[in-house]
């Protein structure tokens, strides 16, 4: 059967946790979207360690890790990720790369650059990773998929097309210097050596998996409102963030996909520019960032402060609707252990009207939080492993959060580390 482990929100709200934590049934585990420009981190035995490309089961010895056809592919980010987990004591993972992966260039990542340079004040508060310009590519047909390095003759004959392209955009676009074709060619030639010996048909390699019954899960990058359909559009990313397109981004059939786990956090953050209504600033929002997370509520990939805000239902209850979530995990909630008071958005007023359904992002822009407060626990719940020995007003805020919801929160993280989670039975 398939799993999978997808955000409800607007990224990280946990999911390297819960997909760590269920690597442990897993045999395979497959990244299925988004590239390098996200990160996921995790706390095990190993250490600590911030995730872009790898899923986040690979410090298990008896996982496969894949990565899918969906995938923006950075193959030198990919390299130095397994090196910088090897360094650190964990054991070589096994892994498999899909032969229909498509390649981040490094012309992507400088496209990206020069576009947010570009954009200036206007720009979409990209990671420059590249990502934006890649799937651009991608969807014009002129990216690069894995098997096409095996090819020299017609690889020479794309580079030179896609040079011609690229030139008059960075001529006079950006005034920036010239790509040269035997630059790109030797790129090229160094990812061939480099991801070589992993190259694998994964959706056949997946195909005889599931006969053999073998458990998959699918995990997900950023989350529901970084989709870029369902999404706050165009503060969004470039790939699906849902766990419909893990059907498609993995290359299973969407009928085995049987439990779709939607990570939401306790509160809000979100990396980037965009609507964020239950937004909250100054003092307030500096609290909650440092006690946030491990360490601080600061980007995997970007280092770069989150936005912080209150637990927004109506931004949740879509996100999970819009998964098509079986269950919901709800994480860090250990760090609201220092208030009293608990605000929850339960509402958007647009325009002297109030709706609790989330809607298109010209509207969303002028939203104001309807807020309803909770009392607080005002303790620490650490180490706490049965959902009855959680304080009542803990209990009650996670009850009266997933009766908002309409979804059944069955797993409770409280606290950094893989065996911090409390599972409710519903």
């Amino acid at each position: 059967m398939i799993k999978a482990v997808v955000g409800a929100n607007w990224g990280d709200e946990g999911k390297g946790k819960i997909t760590d934590m269920l690597g442990e049934t897993a045999d395979i585990i497959v990244r299925f979207q988004g590239g390098a420009n996200a990160g996921h981190t995790i706390v095990n035995n190993y250490g600590k360690f911030a995730l872009h490309t790898l899923p986040s089961g690979v410090f298990y010895n008896h996982t496969t890790s894949v990565i899918g056809n969906g995938v923006a592919l950075n193959i030198p980010v990919l390299f130095k990720e397994i090196q910088s987990i090897v360094d650190k004591g964990v054991p070589m993972p096994k892994i498999k790369v899909s032969d229909r992966a498509q390649m981040v260039m490094s012309y992507h990542i400088l496209f990206d650059q020069y576009e947010e340079e570009r954009l200036a004040g206007k720009s979409f508060g990209s990671t420059k990773s590249g990502i934006a310009p890649f799937y651009s590519d991608k969807y014009a047909k002129i990216g690069f998929q894995v098997s096409e390095l095996f090819d020299e003759e017609r690889l020479k004959e794309k580079v030179e097309n896609i040079c011609e392209k690229k030139n008059v955009m960075l001529e006079h676009l950006y005034h920036k210097p010239l790509l040269k074709v035997e630059d790109i060619m030797e790129e090229l030639r160094t990812y061939r050596e480099m991801v070589e010996p992993y190259v694998c048909d994964v959706s056949l390699y997946l195909w005889n998996a599931l006969k053999e019954g073998k458990e998959i899960l699918l995990e997900g990058q950023l989350g529901s409102l970084k989709d870029p359909d369902h999404g706050i559009y165009p503060m969004v990313t470039s790939s699906s963030t849902l766990a419909a397109y893990g059907a498609i981004g993995a290359g299973v059939p969407p009928y085995e996909i049987k439990q779709i786990i939607t990570v939401c956090k306790a509160y809000s953050s979100a990396v980037g520019a965009g609507a964020f209504v239950s937004e909250i600033f100054g003092e307030e929002a500096d609290e909650l960032r440092r006690r946030g997370g491990d360490g601080g509520e600061f980007g995997a990939t970007t280092g770069r402060p989150r936005r912080m805000g209150w637990f927004d239902v109506v931004a949740s209850k879509y996100g999970c609707r819009i998964q098509g979530t079986t269950d919901v995990a709800f994480t860090v909630l250990d760090v609201l252990g220092y208030l009293e008071e608990i605000p929850v958005c339960i509402g958007y007023e647009i325009d002297g009207e109030v709706t609790t359904e989330f809607p298109v992002t010209a509207k969303l822009e002028k939203a104001k939080p309807v807020l309803e407060v909770l009392p607080g626990w005002n303790c620490d719940i650490r180490g706490i492993r049965t959902y009855e020995d959680l304080p009542e007003n803990c209990r009650k805020y996670i009850e009266f959060v997933e009766e908002k919801l309409g979804f059944p929160i069955t797993m409770v993280s409280n606290g950094p580390g893989r065996e911090d989670i409390i599972y409710r039975n519903k």
